[in-house]
C-alpha cells in the first residue's frame, strides 16, 4: 500500500464487520475532518471573471482554510459546509469565465501530482460518491449543482454532467450533448424531501456514465456525441439560480481503481430512502 493510498483511509474504522467512518470534529477546520489533498476550492469571490481560488496546500489540517460566510464546519456536527449567496446580479458574486454562475466547489486534483486532475473515462473505475443534506437548494428550476463531471480545461470549458437538487426535493441529471455545451439533456434521477440526509454516486467509467440515489440502482445515460474526453470531477454548492444556496457534507470520496482519493463521514449511517420517479428526460436550453 503506497503512502497516499494509506492517507486516503486514516479515517476509516471497523467495526464487526462494517466498514464506518470517524467521526468528524466540529471544532477544526473542514481540511481536519477531510483529505484534502486532492482537492483545490473555487470561491464567489474575487475580481470579475478571477474567482479566487484556495489552494490545496491551505486547505489542510484542522487549522486549515475556512471563512465563515462560505466554507466551513458546522458546529453542531462537524458537516462541511459550503454557501454561495446567490447570483452575480442579486448579491454581487464572482463568476468563472465561462459560466454565469456563482460556486463554492471543490476542484479534482491528480493525486500523483497534485495538478488539475484529468482521468480517462475509458478506465474501469472513475467513480465520485458524496453523503450531504441540502438545506437550503437555490430558486432555479433545477436548482443547485452538488456534483459534476467536468470536461478536460484543455479541450472544453463545459462539463459532461451536472447533478442538481432543487427546492422541491428532485434530483435530476444534466448530461451535455457536444463538447461544445449549451444543451442539456435533463434526465430526473428521483426525489429527496429538502434537509434529508442522502448519498449519491457517480460514475464515469468504461465509457459509461450512470448515476445512483441511496445506494439504489445506477442508472445509466447517454452521453451523446461527448466521444469520451479526458475528464475530471468537481463537488459543492455550484448555485444556479439567484436566491443563496448551502450545502452539507458528510462524505466525499472519489475512487480511480487505487483507492480513495477524498474521504471522511461521521459516524451515522442511517438514511432515508429517495423514492425513484420515471426517468423523465427533457432539453435544457443555453443558459
Amino acid at each position: 500500500m503506497t503512502s497516499k493510498m494509506i492517507t486516503s483511509v486514516l479515517f476509516l474504522v471497523i467495526l464487526q464487520g462494517t466498514t464506518t467512518l470517524a467521526q468528524l470534529d466540529p471544532k477544526c477546520a473542514p481540511g481536519g475532518n477531510f483529505n484534502l489533498e486532492y482537492w483545490n476550492l473555487q470561491l464567489p469571490t474575487g475580481s470579475t471573471h478571477s474567482p479566487d481560488t484556495i489552494s490545496s496546500k491551505a486547505l489542510q489540517g484542522c487549522s486549515g482554510y475556512e471563512d465563515s460566510s462560505l466554507f466551513y464546519t458546522e458546529s453542531s456536527d462537524g458537516a462541511l459546509v459550503m454557501k454561495v449567496c446567490g447570483s452575480s446580479s442579486s448579491c454581487g458574486c464572482v463568476t468563472t469565465p465561462g459560466s454565469l454562475h456563482c460556486r463554492t466547489e471543490l476542484r479534482e486534483l491528480a493525486s500523483d501530482t497534485g495538478s488539475k486532475a484529468s482521468w480517462s473515462p475509458l478506465n474501469p473505475v472513475n467513480r465520485l460518491s458524496a453523503t450531504l443534506v441540502v438545506p437550503t437548494p437555490d430558486d432555479s428550476t433545477h436548482g443547485t449543482v452538488i456534483g459534476q463531471v467536468h470536461i478536460d480545461d484543455t479541450i472544453s470549458s463545459k462539463p459532461i454532467c451536472e447533478l442538481y437538487y432543487s427546492q422541491a426535493g428532485v434530483l435530476t441529471m444534466g448530461v451535455e450533448q457536444t463538447r461544445s455545451g449549451g444543451n442539456e439533456v435533463m434526465t430526473t434521477i428521483g426525489k429527496v424531501p429538502v434537509g434529508t440526509k442522502f448519498t449519491y454516486e457517480i460514475a464515469y467509467e468504461g465509457g459509461v456514465l450512470s448515476v445512483s440515489i441511496n445506494g439504489g440502482a445506477a442508472q445509466k445515460l447517454s452521453t451523446y456525441s461527448l466521444d469520451n474526453p479526458d475528464s475530471y470531477f468537481k463537488a459543492g454548492n455550484y448555485n444556479q439560480g439567484s436566491s443563496a444556496s448551502e450545502v452539507h457534507f458528510f462524505a466525499i470520496n472519489v475512487d480511480h481503481g487505487a483507492g480513495s482519493v477524498s474521504t471522511s463521514s461521521s459516524k451515522s449511517t442511517t438514511m432515508t430512502t429517495t423514492s425513484h420517479a420515471g426517468t423523465t428526460t427533457t432539453a435544457k436550453p443555453p443558459p
